[in-house]
């Protein structure tokens, strides 16, 4: 089924009909709602996003595991990238929030296209970084696993009667960084499906309005 601004396109460019020809200032005001819509439900999805790994955060917190990442050495570098994490998080919804407050405003076709764009890298950046500050994070958990965990100890005994360490320390890393790569894939996929759809409603309206400039 057709969505209501391809309907508003064909009225637009049909020379006789029953209705009256639609404007270049009707179409672009369309195309500008429609954007500023989907821009409105990214800032609300990151807050959403950002309310529940916050909360996610709270929950999993114990003396528990601030024992063991001290265990481990590694409690000064996950407080440290905990936040960073939130400040950019909140940074990001800002933007978002500032692009959406800027589409709204905006008055020319060009000016949104602007905008538009702004908003995809936007976009594009705090799905890169999310992706980032967890491998971070799984870095750091591994380093302090590896060295200072339960299984540290057996791991060296194993790597010492592997006969080869340096083949069975090639193996493991590769091991962990197939695994890693998996996760990433499946996180890259998640953040692909819930902005993908909005993004790709974003690319059509920003095609729309350079077909309106011609």
């Amino acid at each position: 089924m057709m969505d209501e601004l391809e309907l508003l396109k064909q009225d637009w460019q049909k020379k006789d009909g029953a209705h009256p020809k639609l404007t270049y200032d009707e179409i672009y005001k369309m195309i500008k709602k429609k954007s500023s819509s989907i821009v409105k439900w990214i800032f609300y999805i990151s807050i959403m996003e950002f309310v529940f790994w916050a909360v996610l955060n709270l929950l999993s917190y114990s003396k528990e595991s601030l024992e063991l990442e001290k265990t481990w050495h590694i409690y000064e570098i996950t407080t440290f990238l905990t936040i960073i994490n939130y400040l950019v998080l909140i940074y990001f919804i800002y933007k978002f929030y500032n692009n959406y407050k800027r589409i709204s405003y905006t008055e020319s076709s060009r000016n949104l296209m602007k905008t538009i764009l702004k908003v995809k890298r936007t976009v594009t950046q705090y799905v890169w970084f999310n992706i980032a500050i967890f491998v971070a994070y799984l870095m750091v958990s591994l380093y302090g696993n590896l060295n200072y965990g339960i299984n540290s100890e057996k791991i060296m005994e194993a790597a010492s009667r592997a006969g080869n360490e340096t083949l069975f320390w090639i193996m493991l890393l590769g091991m962990i960084v197939l695994c890693i790569g998996i996760v990433l894939a499946l996180i890259w996929l998640f953040y692909k499906l819930l902005y993908g759809i909005l993004l790709n409603r974003l690319r059509k309206n920003y095609s729309e309005l350079r077909r309106l400039e011609v």
